[in-house]
């Protein structure tokens, strides 16, 4: 099990892979996740490889432009990956798509939507309207999250074939985030049957204590994904995201279908 990095929370998975591009992927995910700057010395006891191969890896992510070094030689993400993301963003037809509906549920609700999409056993989140009440919450765009125990995750596991389902799950590394964090795979694979025959996800303070939230699954093709309206525990109670699920189906479906007609063939 990797160490925790300092200040902040250990990483729940190991999707980078072991390969060069996942170990150079996990070397800028340790970068990213750190709440402080890391210097070689941090990175290397917070990675699992060889002094000479991480020193290789980092030099080549600086050349490359992803990693630049701060004047006390700390590291930090190079500008190539903004020219990255700034592209992916504009090519991003399904944030496209789903905008108008995550708002209408905003609109609805008035407190925060997520659209996430599953990404190994976590959720990037993709799009998010934030509350117009005056306690918000702290998630930011292009964020990662712990499928297991948020609301967007869990919907969008619910979506996957069976068999998919169990190889994910089988690689969560179980990390209790509040006293309410699901601890193990048979509960976490009860609760999607659950989900599945409702149609909705919840988060009762599993990730974080005092946030909840309601969720439905978007499945189109290949994509898999999520939405979600979250809020705190004392404003957004059992009763009232129970009121939500119906419009967070429907918002979830209205972007299904507006996938599936964009993806349609044409002539």
């Amino acid at each position: 099990m990797k160490k925790p990095v300092p200040g902040g929370t250990q990483r729940a998975t190991d999707d980078a892979g072991t390969g060069t591009l996942g170990k150079a992927i996990s070397v800028l995910d340790i970068v990213a996740e750190s709440p402080e700057p890391l210097r070689f010395t941090d990175v290397l006891r917070l990675s699992d490889q060889p002094r000479g191969t991480l020193h290789r890896q980092i030099s080549n992510l600086i050349e490359e432009g992803l990693l630049t070094v701060n004047r006390d030689q700390s590291y930090a993400l190079g500008l190539r990956l903004l020219q990255f993301a700034s592209k992916a963003w504009a090519g991003n037809q399904f944030r496209t798509i789903a905008e108008p509906h995550i708002r209408k549920l905003h609109e609805a609700t008035g407190e925060t939507v997520h659209l996430g999409v599953l990404r190994g056993t976590e959720v990037v989140y993709l799009d998010k309207i934030e509350s117009r009440q005056s306690i918000r919450l702290v998630s930011q765009i292009g964020n990662t999250a712990p499928a297991w125990c948020t609301g967007v995750g869990k919907a969008a596991l619910s979506a996957l074939p069976d068999e998919e389902l169990r190889e994910r799950v089988g690689k969560i590394r179980f990390i209790r985030f509040t006293p309410n964090t699901l601890g193990d795979a048979g509960s976490l694979l009860d609760e999607i049957e659950q989900i599945r025959k409702a149609g909705n996800a919840y988060d009762r303070e599993e990730h974080e204590t005092g946030i909840t939230c309601v969720a439905a699954p978007v499945h189109a093709g290949q994509l898999i994904a999520g939405v979600s309206v979250t809020g705190p525990a004392y404003r957004v109670t059992a009763d009232v995201l129970q009121s939500w699920a119906g419009i967070t189906r429907d918002a979830a479906a209205a972007i299904m279908r507006d996938m599936e007609t964009r993806m349609a063939p044409r002539g």
